[in-house]
C-alpha cells in the first residue's frame, strides 16, 4: 500500500500491499529490532570493559553490577508497554516505532559519551542505570509494535516466513554488535580497549537510528489497522481494564511462551560470553567468537523454519523445541564445558533447537489478540514477563552458580522455563492460516 492509497471504506477489508512494499514493510521492522539487538549485543560482549570504566570494585563484583544495571532496563520495559502499546493501537503502528527507535538509537549512542568512574565517581554508573531506563521504556514499545506492524503486513498463508525476518534482524544486530565489539578488541588491544575503544561500537548507533526512523516515518500504517480503524472511528478505543477483562487468557498464554522464550534466549545470547569466559575458562576473544559463529549458523535456517511453521502450524514447532531443550540442554551445556571445540559444537545445536521459537514470535504472539488490543495485549504481556524472567536471566544464572559452584545451573534454570513453556502451549490456539481480523480465543 503506498502512501497515497485511501482508507479502506467502512466494513470492507484494505487491499493488499505490493511486493515491494511488503519488502519495505519487512526491512522497517527488522531494523528496528536490529538496533535493539546491537545495544544488547554490544552491551553483553563489552560488559568487561563497561564494568571496569563505569563501576568501582573488584573485578568480578564490578561485573555483577553491570549485569544488574542490564537486567535494570528489563524492569523499565512494562511501563514503556503500558505506554507504547495503548498509544499504538489508537494512533497507529508506524508513529509509535518511529519514535521508539530514535529513543532506543540515542540511549545507546550517549552510553558511550559517559565519562569513567574515575572522573566522576557514583554519577558514571547512575547515569548509565538512566540511560538503560530509557532504553527500556522505549523497548518496551519496539518489539511489541515491530512484530504487530509485520504481522498485519504479512499473508495470512506466508506469516510465518515474513515474521521469521524479524528474528533475522534480532540475530543480524546482535551478532553486528559483537563482531564490531570483538574487532575493536582484537585491532585496539586490552588496554585501548578498556581505556576508550570500548565506546566506538556504542556511538555507532546513532547513525543506524536515524536512518530507521527515516525508514519506518516513509511506511504507511498496517492494512488490517487501516481497516480497523475505519470501521470504528465512532468507537472509543478499549481501555487496559477492558484488556484485562475480555482477553486475559491470551495475556496469559503469551507470558507464559515468553518465560521460555527469554530465558533460553537470554541465557543463550547475552549471558553465554560472560559465562564462557568466567566459568569455563576460555580466552576473550574466544568467549566472544562462539555466540557470534553459533547467531550466523541460526540465521540461516531462520527463514526455512518461519516458512514450515506455516505447513504444520505453530504449536508443533513450539512443543518440538521446547521439549528437545528441555531433555537436550544439561548434556550440551556438559560439552561447552569441555573447550572452546565443545562450546562451538553446544552452542551450534543449543540454537538449533531453539530456532522453532524464535522463527515463530511475530506469527504466533501477534494472531492471539484482536486488532483493537494487539499492539497493547502483544507489548504488556510479553514486557512484563521478559522483565522479571528475561533480563534478569544472566544475573540469575551468574548468582545461581555463585551460590551453588555448579555451572550447569544455568541449563537447570532453562529447563524450568521450558516447563512454563509447555504449560502454556497446551492452552494456546493454532493460528497459523488464520486472519488477524479473527480472535482465536473466541470459538
Amino acid at each position: 500500500m503506498d502512501r497515497s492509497s485511501p482508507l479502506p471504506a467502512a466494513g470492507q477489508p484494505a487491499p493488499l500491499p505490493t511486493q515491494s512494499t511488503l519488502r519495505r514493510a519487512i526491512g522497517a521492522s527488522a531494523l528496528g529490532n536490529a538496533v535493539e539487538w546491537f545495544d544488547y549485543g554490544i552491551y553483553a560482549y563489552g560488559v568487561t570493559y563497561i564494568s571496569a570504566a563505569l563501576f568501582p570494585g573488584e573485578a568480578s563484583e564490578a561485573v555483577l553490577f553491570a549485569l544488574a544495571t542490564f537486567a535494570i532496563s528489563f524492569l523499565v520495559r512494562p511501563v514503556g508497554g503500558l505506554f507504547w502499546g495503548p498509544l499504538g493501537d489508537r494512533i497507529g503502528r508506524k508513529s509509535v516505532l518511529a519514535m521508539t527507535i530514535l529513543m532506543m538509537a540515542g540511549a545507546t549512542f550517549a552510553v558511550g559519551l559517559i565519562p569513567s568512574y574515575d572522573s566522576i565517581g557514583f554519577w558514571a554508573p547512575a547515569i548509565l542505570v538512566l540511560l538503560r531506563m530509557i532504553q527500556g521504556f522505549s523497548t518496551g514499545g519496539e518489539y511489541g509494535g515491530a512484530a504487530t506492524f509485520m504481522a498485519e503486513y504479512a499473508p495470512d498463508a506466508r506469516r510465518g516466513f515474513y515474521g521469521s525476518f524479524l528474528e533475522f534482524g534480532t540475530l543480524a544486530g546482535f551478532s553486528f554488535g559483537a563482531a564490531l565489539m570483538l574487532g575493536y578488541s582484537l585491532h585496539l588491544g586490552d588496554a585501548a580497549m578498556h581505556e576508550w575503544g570500548w565506546r566506538i561500537p556504542f556511538l555507532v548507533a546513532g547513525p543506524i537510528g536515524l536512518i530507521g526512523m527515516y525508514v519506518r516515518s516513509k511506511m504507511e500504517d498496517t492494512p488490517v489497522f487501516l481497516e480497523a480503524q475505519q470501521a470504528a472511528e465512532d468507537r472509543p478505543s478499549p481501555g487496559l481494564a477492558a484488556l484485562g477483562r475480555d482477553h486475559w487468557r491470551p495475556l496469559l498464554v503469551v507470558g507464559g511462551l515468553v518465560v521460555a522464550l527469554n530465558v533460553v534466549n537470554y541465557t543463550l545470547l547475552s549471558y553465554m560470553p560472560t559465562y564462557l569466559e568466567r566459568r569455563i575458562g576460555l580466552a576473550p576473544d574466544q568467549a566472544l567468537l562462539v555466540p557470534i559463529i553459533g547467531m550466523l549458523f541460526m540465521m540461516v535456517f531462520l527463514p526455512f523454519a518461519g516458512a514450515l511453521s506455516d505447513r504444520i502450524g505453530r504449536r508443533p514447532m513450539w512443543r518440538f523445541s521446547l521439549i528437545a531443550l528441555l531433555v537436550a540442554v544439561v548434556p550440551l551445556y556438559m560439552l561447552i564445558g569441555t573447550g572452546f571445540a565443545g562450546a562451538v559444537a553446544g552452542f551450534l545445536l543449543l540454537g538449533l533447537l531453539y530456532v522453532p521459537q524464535l522463527a515463530t514470535i511475530s506469527a504466533t504472539f501477534p494472531a492471539l489478540f484482536p486488532t483493537a488490543v494487539r499492539f497493547a495485549g502483544f507489548a504488556i504481556a510479553y514486557n512484563i514477563s521478559t522483565s522479571i524472567f528475561g533480563g534478569t536471566a544472566p544475573m540469575v544464572g551468574s548468582a545461581l552458580i555463585s551460590a551453588t559452584g555448579d555451572p550447569l545451573m544455568p541449563a537447570y534454570y532453562m529447563m524450568a522455563a521450558c516447563l512454563v513453556g509447555l504449560v502454556a502451549l497446551h492452552y494456546m490456539p493454532e493460528t497459523a492460516g488464520r486472519s488477524l481480523r479473527d480472535d482465536p480465543f473466541r470459538r
